[in-house]
């Protein structure tokens, strides 16, 4: 499958790079696996990572960052975040967890998708759920566009429960539900 990761803004991909190059970065992370590794840490697979603001009506996505894996050697240690800020683009954090792994075997099975489709992140805070999003429009440089009721959303593990992990869904068809999962915003003036 065509399966097309946009490019990280060069300033992203500098930060994660400096502070890969820090030992206090790295010395002070809370990813043991990245400090244990041996041999050079590379940013590989910079997806551009998005969060559902708005479940219902048109569903609304920002641009939250960019995240990288980090490897060593041959596996996937742990990933790096970057966040845009007023000066640009920045490093934000490293870690580690069951999401480096969800997220490889995600994009292995997206390269079976037949159509050519750009890989994403999206994230729904109100249901603690990252999926990787495959956008229609391969050809855009990741930063915006919403989601397309065609395009393929495949939760990553662990997944809320009720909704299965790596098990691809349409927007159209996985939309319906997050909407009766994802419990409403306060009302202004209401008690937080």
């Amino acid at each position: 499958m065509p399966l097309h990761v946009p490019p990280a803004p060069a300033p992203a991909l500098r930060s994660v790079l400096t502070a890969l190059g820090s030992p206090t970065a790295v010395r002070e992370a809370r990813t043991p696996s990245l400090r244990a590794a041996e041999g050079p840490a590379v940013p590989e697979l910079p997806l551009p990572l998005h969060v559902l603001e708005r479940v219902t009506g048109t569903p609304g996505t920002r641009l939250a960052g960019w995240r990288f894996l980090i490897r060593c050697q041959d596996r996937a240690v742990a990933a790096a975040e970057t966040r845009l800020t007023a000066d640009g683009w920045v490093f934000s954090h490293f870690f580690e967890g069951p999401y480096i792994d969800s997220t490889e075997r995600a994009l292995r099975q997206a390269e079976s998708i037949e159509l050519p489709v750009q890989a994403r992140l999206l994230s729904v805070p109100g249901l603690y759920m990252l999926t990787l999003w495959l956008h229609g429009d391969h050809e855009s440089d990741g930063t915006s566009g919403n989601l397309a009721a065609a395009d393929v959303l495949i939760p990553l593990a662990p997944a809320p429960p009720g909704i299965a992990a790596h098990r691809p869904h349409r927007v159209a068809e996985l939309l319906p539900v997050l909407t009766h999962r994802v419990p409403p915003a306060p009302l202004l003036g209401s008690p937080a």
